[in-house]
Formats: structure tokens, C-alpha cells, sequence
């Protein structure tokens, strides 16, 4: 199968599963047929999938992940040649081949179930395909309650070019205006990550910016406390790397500031 037929085929897999798809016509346009596929695996319950469906998807996330263009975290130059464990890089953290990258989950931690939604969690979910909600659901029924804020959880990262995905949960400021608490917490999802990361043998960790966004917490000050938890962590693992993934010029103008 080629690309298109792939996706075709995951296309027409997902709509078998559930009655209120039938009738569904498959769009002519390539982008329109990725968004017709990416809102149908948004919206899926964790189930497992059968073995082909498995192989399919993995053979086009994977096919489609290496036409984007897959980044070497560990070739990212670091931001100050006196601090060579910390790098900054702008642009879209599924494309980074890491061991692990840092998903800012909501307290289900199943994901984003809002088709084509633009959250880092629902952009995550996707590229990773059906088996990451899937982790995430069997981590969370194990812990038979939601995801408390400030914590970390692993999962392999699937069909992401990163290993894992470390998956937190970040304080909410729906006003703007973040707490001490809220600053502890925001620390604390910072921290959580790197001691699982230092925990499971992981020497590198791209970290995406989060609370920011829907969360509320303003991008200057959420990036102080990114940066001053990170460095406090590093000053004791010389071992580990961290990699600032930012996605928009503001927030690398704030990093940039902030590490230089």
C-alpha cells in the first residue's frame, strides 16, 4: 500500500467501528482525507485495535512522519556554550527524536477528544496513534482516579520519533494571574518529569510549554518557572539533557531571554 491507500484503509477501519459513521464518503483531498482520519482517531474510546489495523497505522504515521522532516534532539546546539545540557528549539515537538517529550495532559490523561483540536495533547495523541490512549487509559484505571496537577506518568511513545512520552498535568489561571501554589505546581510538573526521566535511565527530555495556552498561566512567567526548575534539576544530573520546544516566536523570544 501507498500513502493514500493507507490512509484510506484507516479511514474506512475506524468508520466500521461504529455504526454512526456509515454512509461516510471518504474525501477527494488529501488534507480534508487527514482530517476526516485524525477526527475519527480523536474521538475513539481506548479500545484495542486488531493486529492489521496496528500495522497499518504504524507503516503511515511512521511513512508520514518522515516527510515532515524527524529532528535530532541530541544535534540541537545548546543555547550558551557554558551550559551545554540545554537547548531551544522552535517548532512542532512530534517531530523530535528524543527519549522522551513532555505531553501536557488534562486529569483524564487520555487525551484531547475534541476532533483536529490544536492542543499540544491532541497533536501528541495523534501522531503517536490508537496505542497511546489506550496506555494512557490502563495507567489510569490502575490509578482509579484522575491524574493529580504537578505529576508525571511514562508511556512508550509508539509511532512518535520520541522513545516515550512523559505526560503532566499543569495548573489552571483562568484569570491570568498565577498563585504561589499555582507556581509550585506549575515546579513541580517540571520536576516530576525530570526524576521519572532520571528514574527510567532517560538522558534527554524536550520539555513543551506548559499551562500556557487554554491553561492560562502567562507565557513569561510559566517560562521563569520552566527554566529556574530545570536548572535547579540539572545542577545536580550533570547526565540529563533538556530540549525547550516552543512553538510560537513570542514564547522563543522569552526562552531566548531567559536562558542567554
Amino acid at each position: 500500500m501507498d500513502q493514500r491507500e493507507r490512509l484510506c484503509w484507516l479511514i474506512q477501519a475506524l468508520v466500521a467501528e461504529d455504526a454512526r459513521y456509515a454512509g461516510l464518503t471518504i474525501p477527494e483531498d488529501e488534507s480534508e482525507r487527514f482530517m476526516l482520519y485524525r477526527s475519527l482517531v480523536n474521538v475513539r474510546p481506548p479500545r484495542p485495535a486488531s493486529a492489521e489495523y496496528l500495522q497499518v497505522e504504524d507503516a503511515y504515521l511512521k511513512e508520514r512522519a518522515r516527510k515532515r522532516g524527524i529532528v535530532d534532539a541530541s544535534e540541537l546546539a545548546p543555547v550558551r556554550p557554558d551550559e551545554p545540557q540545554v537547548s531551544l528549539w522552535q517548532g512542532d515537538i512530534t517531530r523530535l527524536a528524543t527519549d522522551a517529550i513532555v505531553n501536557a495532559a488534562n486529569s483524564q490523561m487520555l487525551g484531547c477528544f475534541v476532533p483536529c483540536h490544536g492542543c499540544i495533547d491532541n497533536a501528541i495523541h495523534t501522531a503517536a496513534g490508537v496505542r497511546l490512549r489506550l496506555a494512557c487509559a490502563e495507567l489510569m484505571d490502575e490509578q482509579g482516579a484522575p491524574e493529580p496537577t504537578g505529576r508525571a506518568k511514562i508511556t512508550p511513545g509508539f509511532n512518535l520519533p520520541a522513545r516515550n512520552v512523559l505526560h503532566t498535568v499543569g495548573p489552571i489561571v483562568p484569570d491570568g494571574h498565577p498563585s504561589r501554589h499555582d507556581q509550585a505546581l506549575l515546579a513541580s510538573c517540571y520536576q516530576s518529569c525530570l526524576e521519572l526521566a532520571h528514574e527510567r535511565g532517560l538522558s534527554q527530555v524536550a520539555f513543551c510549554c506548559i499551562s500556557t495556552g487554554e491553561f492560562g498561566y502567562p507565557q513569561r512567567k510559566a517560562a521563569k518557572v520552566a527554566v529556574d526548575s530545570v536548572r535547579s534539576f540539572l545542577s545536580e544530573h550533570s547526565n540529563m539533557k533538556v530540549v525547550f520546544d516552543v512553538f510560537s516566536n513570542a514564547d522563543f523570544g522569552i526562552y531566548q531571554e531567559l536562558l542567554g
